[in-house]
């Protein structure tokens, strides 16, 4: 029996707000405080079956530090082996599996985060990645639950673009998944993203292992559960906690590798391209590799930009998440003549916000997320505070007692090529350099060639000519670009996400240009009626 899928059209899944007295705030206060209070063990899962090696590692929450939420076992070699060649096995029964059968697996998790699992994934996101309520709504339900539902409205439309055929001939391509398995790696910051780089490949029939990030182990292995509930067959993706450089160098080397999908940091991305460089003659093909990676994303203003919608801009989209957005502001470019009033109205609100535990709804930030990344951004204001060239204009304070704490930072650079002007620090800290405001165009050659990155950013103007100036200026320096809006917030399906430069290969999670990564196309030639004489017209005589 053969049908045409008819999938439903897709729509952006709607934000819970959680406001006091309503059911949704009540159900997710109960799972917090009953996966605040029941650790749990994490396995590998190969093959559909739980592998506990017993090297255990402890998940804690980064705003409380001393709390245990779940201890995970560690991918031994012979399960990362066993996990390769498991997903090669089970690629044979996907790839030949209907699309809607497959798109039905994704549509149907889809529904089920958007129901029973929501505040299951969501408190798992806030307790272990330590992100505020809205913040785990629009990340860990709200986007992934879009990845999943837009993906499979892109699959559809990719798999119906084919070719011309001309008279007596049928033409067509075969999207074929490629062939080996797809590796994997997930970031910390996003659950979302947890979710869409190991089923994005999936969908069009191939096979992962899916390497989740330490940090986000808890929020990661519902997701995984919830794949399970919505009918995954086994094997189809393996899922391995464990030694990032032990199983990238395991993987890496295997003659199946056929595409790594990424999102981390530039230089993690650099080891595993070279990688695959040092391998290439061992390959059964050329891997596919799509990554997203830093990002020093900037905010710039020109003289006629509105104050507070700049000011509000620029704490929401540095210091929502604790900056630890591969998007959040980290740079901003004020023209003197607004900087006084930016600068006050800036202070005064991140003196209004509250820093803490996620479960207290009150909380504006939370922690960052452990102490690698709290030692590294405490010696950076440390060093601030001794630099002539820098003012810390707000916050600065650290504390590690209980959680791993970094107060919501605005500093003043003198020197726009300053190291807090160019490197990713990934944390709440905003640097500001203030330019002459009669010097537009310069700034906006400065932005351009200040970072390595290319990933967001954002200019504000009520001039429209400025506008016009900075959006040609500006057109390599950023994948995702707003105008009168924070460089944050990207949603599937209205803007996809991705930059280039040192940011990655611009592959755009949760749209169609993602998805092509992911398949071999195959053209199939038809003819109806085959020739039977060899000689064409122009061979007759005169």
């Amino acid at each position: 029996m053969s049908s045409v899928p008819n999938i439903p059209l897709p729509a952006n899944e709607p934000v819970l707000a959680y406001a006091p007295g309503s059911p949704e705030r009540a159900a997710l206060k109960a799972t917090l405080a009953r996966m605040r209070d029941e650790p749990i063990e994490i396995p590998c899962v190969v093959g559909g079956e739980e592998v506990r090696s017993g090297d255990l590692v402890d998940v804690v929450s980064p705003h409380e530090h001393r709390r245990v939420l779940a201890r995970a076992h560690q991918a031994t070699p012979e399960t990362i082996a066993r996990a390769v060649s498991t997903a090669v096995e089970a690629q044979r029964e996907w790839a030949a599996t209907r699309f809607e059968d497959r798109a039905a697996v994704l549509l149907r998790a889809a529904d089920l985060l958007a129901g029973p699992w929501r505040p299951t994934v969501n408190a798992a996101t806030m307790l272990g990645q330590s992100k505020t309520a809205h913040q785990a709504e629009i990340d860990s339900a709200c986007e992934l639950i879009d990845f999943w539902r837009f993906n499979v409205h892109y699959a559809e439309r990719l798999y119906a673009e084919q070719p011309v055929s001309s008279p007596g001939v049928w033409n067509r391509l075969d999207h074929r998944p490629l062939e080996g398995f797809v590796y994997a790696i997930t970031p910390f910051n996003f659950t979302a993203i947890g979710g869409n780089l190991p089923t994005a490949p999936v969908l069009m029939g191939n096979v992962a292992v899916w390497k989740p990030a330490a940090t986000a182990l808890l929020s990661n292995w519902h997701v995984f559960r919830v794949l399970q509930a919505a009918g995954l067959p086994p094997g189809v993706i393996n899922f391995l906690p464990g030694n990032s450089a032990a199983i990238s160098a395991r993987l890496v080397a295997d003659r199946h590798l056929a595409g790594i999908h990424f999102t981390g940091s530039t230089a993690v991305f650099h080891s595993l391209w070279k990688g695959v460089a040092a391998n290439i003659d061992g390959y059964a093909g050329y891997p596919r590799l799509v990554g997203e990676t830093g990002g020093k994303d900037f905010v710039v203003a020109h003289a006629s930009a509105d104050p507070q919608a700049l000011a509000v801009a620029l704490l929401r989209g540095a210091f929502e998440y604790q900056g630890q957005k591969c998007s959040a502001a980290s740079r901003a470019y004020v023209p003197a003549n607004l900087w006084p009033e930016v600068r006050d109205r800036l202070a005064a609100m991140i003196a209004e916000l509250r820093m803490g535990d996620t479960g207290d709804f009150r909380n504006f930030m939370g922690a960052v997320i452990d102490r690698k990344s709290f030692t590294k951004l405490k010696g950076y204001l440390d060093a601030a505070r001794k630099d002539p060239a820098l003012e810390i204009v707000a916050g600065g304070g650290t504390d590690d007692a209980t959680g791993f704490f970094v107060e919501p930072t605005l500093i003043r650079s003198e020197d726009p090529a300053h190291t807090l002007m160019c490197e990713e620090l990934f944390g709440p800290v905003l640097t500001a350099y203030v330019y002459p405001e009669r010097e537009w165009e310069a700034t906006l050659q400065l932005v351009d060639r200040t970072s390595p990155y290319a990933l967001t950013g954002a200019v504000f103007a009520r001039d429209r000519a400025a506008l016009a100036t900075a959006d040609r200026a500006l057109r390599q320096a950023a994948g995702n670009y707003y105008v009168n809006d924070k460089p944050t917030g990207a949603v599937v399906g209205q803007q996809p996400f991705g930059g280039a430069r040192a940011s990655g290969t611009n592959d755009k999670a949760g749209s169609i240009l993602n998805l092509v990564r992911w398949v071999s196309p195959r053209t199939i030639k038809e003819t109806f009626v085959a020739p039977h004489d060899w000689r064409y017209p122009f061979l007759g005589a005169e």
